[in-house]
């Protein structure tokens, strides 16, 4: 079963890349960023996408440029997530093939994304929005318009996130932090994939 789970593996070494991603995959989470601020995060994605990219949806977070979209897909990326709307991230990653999550936070930007061709919308900062601030966003998109809520979301609020039409989520220090066992990697994402679970019965 495939979840709207977003595994952000921030500060991810590609010597932790393979039995991270093979983690995660069989904790039941297979879409995973790695933002492009960590050590080397190319070699890290290009090694989850050979090892399990048959398995689950491999990319990068914090992608400002269309060049670092360029250079993701090359290694073999095919999700691009950034903090920001930027419409020639969004062009170039549809141009190449890949979903685009753009960050949003207000209705102008959540339209301006869309118009681009953006996947779906990254809201982010979660915790300023707030459950509530989504609700109030939703009455104005496009209906069947995918969004995830990012930072401030995690399995102690997901119910509230769902019940105010969250589509998914991307989960960062709640589920990986450098230098984290893969056991330790391995209990946070089956209690997170178990919290999800429980939020949209």
């Amino acid at each position: 079963m495939s979840r709207p789970i977003i595994a952000i593996l921030r500060g991810l070494t590609p010597d932790e890349a393979g039995p991270v991603g093979q983690t995660l995959v069989r904790a039941g989470i297979d879409r995973i960023e790695v933002p492009l601020n960590s050590p080397d995060p190319l070699e890290s994605i290009r090694i989850i996408a050979s090892d399990i990219g048959d398995q689950a949806l491999i990319g990068a977070g914090t992608v400002l440029t269309p060049d670092q979209v360029e250079a993701v897909a090359e290694v073999g990326g095919k999700l691009i997530v950034s903090p920001n709307c930027d419409v020639s991230v969004i062009q170039c990653t549809v141009a190449f093939g890949l979903q685009s999550w753009p960050g949003v936070f207000t209705p102008s930007e959540a339209f301006t994304a869309l118009q681009a061709g953006a996947t779906g919308l990254k809201l982010f900062p979660g915790s300023m929005a707030g459950p509530s601030g989504l609700a109030a966003m939703r009455a104005i998109l496009p209906p069947g318009t995918q969004v995830y809520a990012v930072g401030g979301a995690g399995p102690e609020n997901f119910d509230q996130w769902v019940n105010a039409s969250a589509d998914g989520f991307g989960i960062g220090s709640a589920l990986y932090k450098p230098g984290m066992s893969v056991d330790e990697v391995s209990n946070r994402a089956q209690q997170i994939v178990a919290a999800y679970d429980e939020a949209v019965k």
